[in-house]
């Protein structure tokens, strides 16, 4: 089995795809499209990185400065409902945000809880029918890697030393802030 880090670009043209349909699927849903509601699944389909709601808020406060964060809350937990959207894990401080609907899984480093999409190719071959649970109908499944990403372990093989990237730096100073 391969496991592959999903590239932005791939995860961009999804993104596109997505928002193509996004009013139509809305409509047929009964749920009102509003420009709220349209902000909201742009700036999460936009995002690599699984925001929480506040991150969100704060993008699309850009272009609704009114939009609050109750809002905010309200209408990525009726996107996780009506299956526009999910949570990733309950595992972190709190929830964070997918629009990516395809199947696939997620590698999260334990430090700084970057989160960041994998295929496995092979995996659901490998885990055909091991996955019924007695009294349990599966419907959907994904896997969690917790590892450590390159930034991080770069913090503790250097001892100190600063990390090359203005990404990495930055990152390194929210674990030196918020250490998990």
């Amino acid at each position: 089995m391969e496991l592959r880090i999903v590239k932005d670009n791939r995860r961009a043209a999804y993104a596109r795809a997505r928002m193509a349909e996004f009013a139509a699927r809305c409509r047929r849903g009964g749920l009102a499209v509003t420009p709220q509601r349209l902000a909201i699944i742009e700036a999460l389909l936009g995002a690599t990185d699984h925001p929480r709601a506040e991150a969100i808020c704060a993008e699309v406060r850009r272009r609704h400065p009114h939009v609050s964060l109750a809002t905010v809350h309200r209408t990525l937990e009726t996107l996780c409902r009506i299956g526009e959207a999910r949570k990733v894990t309950t595992l972190h401080d709190s929830a964070r945000y997918d629009g990516n609907l395809e199947p696939h899984h997620h590698v999260v480093c334990v430090r700084c809880r970057r989160i960041r999409d994998v295929e496995i190719a092979g995996l659901e071959r490998a885990l055909a029918g091991a996955l019924a649970a007695p009294g349990f109908k599966p419907f959907g499944w994904s896997l969690e890697i917790q590892a450590l990403c390159d930034d991080c372990a770069g913090l503790d093989a250097g001892a100190g030393r600063a990390p090359k990237s203005r990404r990495a730096r930055k990152r390194a100073a929210q674990v030196q802030a918020n250490p998990a």
